[in-house]
């Protein structure tokens, strides 16, 4: 008769026996470090004002290739998108990319939102159909731009602007099917985008299946992906069910028991923000966009993690 194993010798035959995974690769000296840009939101107060440029200021010495300031639903941040990216463009060494979206003006009020951007030194735009106010369902604005694509064409129009347009691995949540979403994203790069960043996302699965279903239907444009460092796990389970994008279970139960915990809340969310990044970049992405919502800390940690190292100040001695 077998003895049976005694058990800490079934431990071991358990981790003899069980699949081996490799390890994520290690950036060397010889891989370039991946190409960042970072999203921020215009301040509502001058609290969330100083929070913010806080912000600016601790992720400026990692020299993203733009960062991104929003605008609010229906339009309601236009003055205040307005005046941070120029004073990005006036107080720091970044470059600024302001969101410019469909909703609530006519064609001639957004080509000439456009052309002040222009003439305030941003030569970067990112182009939304936009939200419209809360509670309502959209609809184009009389004389204005109906979508994306159109918004895309007129600006070329306008300027000679770098644009980047929007994406969805998850489908937008107003689209009629996956195919028609494809096609419209399609339809904004012909229209004289640069690139699509996408919706965030979790499962790294996704964003790789989207990315071969946009080669199959033509689309040869960097499809860069957004990445949403978590902190608050709570918060992005409503926030994604309104916006589309799915929160798989393993990521609930990696944030359970922490609601009163911040700081390992913190800790987790930087853990599974960087696994999901390295994974990325062992596919071969080397472009990530980071919605900080204007908190640094996880976002530089993670910049860390790909291998960006912060820019010695010239300043230094």
């Amino acid at each position: 008769m077998d003895t049976p194993l005694d058990p800490a010798s079934d431990t071991l035959h358990r981790w003899l026996t069980g699949p081996r995974v490799p390890g994520l690769p290690v950036r060397t000296a010889d891989l370039p470090a991946p190409k960042l840009s970072f999203e921020f939101s215009p301040p509502r107060t001058e609290a969330l004002e100083q929070q913010l440029w806080a912000c600016i200021k601790r992720l400026e010495p990692l020299a993203p290739r733009f960062v991104s300031v929003t605008y609010g639903a229906g339009g309601s941040t236009q003055a205040r998108t307005h005046a941070t990216v120029s004073r990005i463009v006036q107080e720091t060494s970044l470059v600024p990319a302001a969101h410019l979206t469909c909703v609530g003006a006519v064609r001639e009020a957004v080509d000439q939102v456009a052309r002040d951007y222009w003439n305030a030194g941003i030569r970067h735009i990112v182009a939304l159909r936009g939200d419209p106010p809360q509670g309502t369902v959209y609809t184009p604005y009389p004389g204005g731009y109906p979508f994306a694509a159109d918004l895309v064409a007129g600006l070329r129009e306008v300027a000679d602007f770098e644009i980047s347009v929007a994406a969805y691995p998850e489908v937008h949540p107003a689209a009629s099917n996956p195919m028609a979403d494809l096609e419209n994203l399609k339809r904004k790069l012909d229209a004289g985008a640069t690139r699509a960043i996408t919706q965030y996302f979790f499962d790294t699965s996704t964003y790789l299946r989207f990315l071969d279903l946009c080669l199959a239907a033509g689309i040869t444009a960097p499809i860069v992906p957004g990445i949403m460092p978590v902190s608050n796990y709570a918060q992005i389970v409503k926030f994604s069910a309104m916006c589309g994008a799915s929160v798989p279970t393993w990521m609930g139960r990696l944030f359970e028991g922490t609601e009163e915990d911040p700081e390992t809340r913190r800790m987790v969310g930087m853990v599974i923000a960087a696994e999901q990044v390295r994974l990325l970049q062992a596919n071969g992405v080397d472009e990530f966009h980071f919605y900080t919502l204007n908190r640094p800390d996880l976002t530089y940690a993670i910049a860390h993690v790909l291998g960006v190292r912060a820019a010695a100040s010239s300043g230094s001695a």
